[in-house]
């Protein structure tokens, strides 16, 4: 199985404009697209805007402890690092990668 090939598209200069920001979770738009964008533990993260259950804003929600993104609909709990499911529902939460270079901060978009 390959690698997934990614598209990077810079959403800030550098991870302390994103840190300026009043919110813990960031939107970001990527031709159109919306891309939440949160830092856990100083690794940046990107996963999908809405949850895939009932399409609660996920930037409306909070990171526990653990490193867990909690919809703010139904509170179902999704793992920051690999969108999984940790609250036993079963749903999958779309994640992007993230890569802070020395030009800025970089959202990958796969194909």
């Amino acid at each position: 199985m390959s690698s997934p090939i990614y598209t990077w598209h810079k959403i800030a200069e550098s991870t302390n404009e994103l840190a300026a920001q009043e919110e813990r979770i960031i939107v970001a738009d990527i031709n159109g697209k919306k891309i939440c964008v949160a830092e856990f533990e100083q690794q940046w993260y990107g996963f999908a805007y809405k949850c895939p259950h009932a399409s609660g804003i996920m930037a409306m929600g909070y990171i526990d402890q653990a490193g867990n993104i909690v919809c703010p609909v139904h509170r179902y709990k999704f793992s920051l690092r690999n969108g999984r499911n940790t609250s036993g529902e079963g749903f999958y939460l779309k994640t992007y990668p993230v890569e802070v270079r020395e030009d800025g901060v970089y959202v990958g978009l796969g194909f």
